[in-house]
């Protein structure tokens, strides 16, 4: 319905004048019902506030000379001229603390409207909670209920961690330090198995692949771990053929910044990396500890970790900014192999910039490997005061770069 709505406005907005379009936004909002108004305003971009101006001008038909029409362009300006910057300011209040599927088009925020709008008062901004509304709705939010998810009981340091970690980004982006979200995408099967999604193809003739998704002994699985780089909108996924532990996700750290981080980053001495709590970078892991010491020592850069606290690992930027684009560049497509799959992770873009490299990664990393006290006492770590076992720091050995 909201695209037919779309398709008509589109053929007759150019011949309307600032009424007409009124009042027929207003009649497409009646005759949907029920959220009308915010379905009609989404399809054309004309304000709610217009739009219940014309439901009232119908309810009170005469009151209105039909001969009165304002010029173009008259009225009062969008508050987004007048005040330059308060969508910035309203979003910097909103995004530490957005709740949601980071991977929903729509983003939302718990803070109510008028506790905003007097945020946004004491910065200097002169606005009201209903015009916070309009540049929310405007910014793609919604107010959503609460929703339990399946991943985890919620933590109660959960927001404080949150907030810790943005402040850590920002401290470091401005510095000019290299901040990384990192993670390892779902293991696929390689072979001629079917994936999900659909592609274009001639009518009838759908690629073929096995009936059963039993795993080719052979080829086995591919393995994507990526790293992000929050600051350029870059990343590297090297994709393994054996275990995803702590000695595959450090060595892949080290690939970007040997291929792709050293270049951006030249006078940087230290890394922010931000990673979920478990897997192969858990944060419980000694041997995620003793391999990010060998990260350390390689680049000579002082290396600080803040986890995501259990639960929350969708909230991680890795999967919202670059693996749900690799999943929509490869949808449809059997993996047949390595190399595929490389090539394809590797052509992954987005209009708004993303650069990818990736590199298959045939080294054997095997499983279970223990890691004694003595191992555990040679790394060089500093615990934050703030929830130390989720946020920390591993000095370098060796103060020069290799």
């Amino acid at each position: 319905m909201e695209a037919a709505v779309r398709q008509r406005f589109a053929k007759l907005k150019t011949t309307w004048h600032e009424r007409q379009r009124r009042l027929w936004a207003a009649v497409e909002a009646k005759s949907v019902g029920y959220g009308g108004v915010s379905l009609v305003h989404r399809a054309t971009g004309i304000s709610r506030r217009a739009i219940h101006a014309g439901l009232k001008e119908l309810a009170a038909v005469g009151s209105f000379p039909p001969q009165r029409v304002r010029r173009p362009g008259a009225g009062r300006w969008k508050l987004t001229k007048i005040q330059e910057g308060v969508a910035g300011a309203l979003d910097a209040l909103v995004e530490p603390t957005a709740r949601g599927d980071p991977q929903s088009p729509l983003r939302w925020t718990c803070k109510s409207l008028r506790h905003l709008a007097r945020a946004l008062r004491e910065q200097g901004f002169q606005i009201s909670h209903q015009t916070v509304a309009d540049l929310l709705h405007e910014a793609d939010y919604s107010l959503q209920a609460n929703r339990k998810t399946l991943e985890g009981n919620n933590h109660p340091d959960r927001d404080a961690q949150f907030n810790y970690i943005n402040q850590k980004v920002k401290a470091f982006q401005r510095r000019d330090q290299p901040v990384i979200s990192i993670d390892t995408k779902k293991k696929e099967l390689i072979g001629n198995f079917r994936n999900g999604g659909r592609e274009w193809r001639p009518q009838g003739k759908p690629i073929p692949v096995k009936v059963h998704d039993f795993k080719d002994q052979e080829l086995g699985k591919g393995i994507p771990y990526g790293v992000f780089d929050m600051t350029h909108n870059e990343a590297w996924v090297s994709v393994g053929i054996d275990h995803d532990t702590a000695e595959f996700a450090a060595p892949t750290i080290l690939q970007w910044w040997r291929r792709m981080g050293a270049k951006r980053f030249p006078q940087a001495t230290e890394i922010l990396i931000t990673a979920d709590s478990g897997g192969s970078n858990s944060a419980r892991s000694r041997l995620w500890k003793v391999a990010l010491q060998a990260l350390a020592d390689h680049t000579g850069l002082k290396v600080t970790v803040a986890h995501f606290p259990p639960g929350t690992s969708k909230w991680n930027k890795i999967e919202h900014r670059l693996f749900c684009h690799i999943t929509q560049n490869w949808r449809g497509r059997p993996l047949a192999s390595h190399e595929i799959m490389v090539k394809l992770i590797g052509s992954t873009t987005t209009r708004t910039g993303l650069r990818v490299k990736a590199a298959l990664d045939r080294r054997c990393y095997p499983d279970g490997k223990k890691v004694s006290d003595d191992e555990l006492a040679q790394v060089k770590l500093h615990r934050a005061r703030f929830h130390g076992d989720w946020n920390y720091s591993i000095k370098p050995h060796l103060r020069k770069k290799l």
